[in-house]
């Protein structure tokens, strides 16, 4: 698939090790990766592995120490400052005193764009993530998962081809949790963007995902990349066929081979 379509993250021998107060900590090393357009990544790994950390590089707030990365084709940076990525942190982040509306309009209004540009992109965003209708309202007025969709809309307004988002469900109760996997199907089918999605989840990252990226315990490295085989329609309860849990087994099979959880 990556053959076939542009590279929207490129990363070849990267590394980032940290200086602390206790000497330094290698965090990734020797990362080699290709994403084409239109792809759903997920990384997986055991805590501590670096997913949120190559995910943190690829959008430029995380510096590299070694090795080389691109993001369309342009430097983390120069991707950052042309806002080529939205990024949906684990929690929604969303300022308490702004509506919903307002949450979405923040970078909008720190783009410069006109209040007729940013109206119409508000209306499209949350139409996206079925909040139409909770404009006005405050995050404290939303459960957890419409606040979450919340913060999806508004790394959606930026309309850039690219979304990270590092565990956005994963303070989630398992009914919310199977319920947003199924509507970021829909959305990710809608817009075509390039997702990079980070998980502890092994049956959300098979789900979701074009592939799976199993990244090793710290330094962090590529271990196993798992294309699936399963169609671009999902329902949940694909969950149950054989198919679904044969590539399950292989990400728990290159997880354990990782001595992934017993830290």
């Amino acid at each position: 698939m990556t053959g076939q379509s542009p590279a929207v993250v490129s990363a070849s021998k990267l590394g980032l090790t940290f200086q602390t107060s206790d000497g330094p900590v290698q965090a990734l090393s020797n990362v080699d990766l290709t994403i084409g357009k239109g792809e759903f990544v997920s990384f997986i790994g055991p805590s501590g592995c670096g997913k949120t950390t190559l995910l943190r590089v690829i959008a430029d707030l995380e510096k590299p120490t070694s090795g080389t990365i691109s993001v369309n084709g342009m430097t983390p940076e120069q991707a950052r400052q042309s806002r080529a990525y939205g990024y949906v942190f684990q929690a929604a982040a969303l300022y308490p005193w702004r509506t919903i509306e307002r949450n979405v309009a923040l970078p909008l209004e720190i783009m410069g764009l006109s209040k007729a540009e940013q109206a119409a992109r508000i209306k499209r965003t949350l139409d996206l993530v079925n909040l139409s209708g909770f404009e006005q309202k405050y995050p404290w007025q939303l459960s957890g998962g419409m606040q979450q969709r919340a913060s999806i809309a508004r790394a959606l307004a930026f309309d850039a081809d690219l979304l990270l988002m590092d565990e956005p469900f994963g303070a989630l109760d398992e009914i919310v949790r199977d319920h947003l996997n199924e509507q970021l199907l829909e959305l990710w089918e809608r817009t075509n963007k390039t997702i990079c999605f980070v998980t502890h989840s092994i049956p959300e990252a098979v789900y979701l995902s074009t592939r799976i990226i199993v990244m090793s315990p710290r330094p962090g490295r590529v271990s196993d990349v798992i294309e699936s085989t399963l169609p671009k329609k999902r329902p949940l309860d694909i969950r149950e066929t054989p198919e679904f849990l044969a590539i399950a087994a292989r990400v728990r099979d290159g997880l354990r081979a990782g001595h992934s959880y017993e830290d």
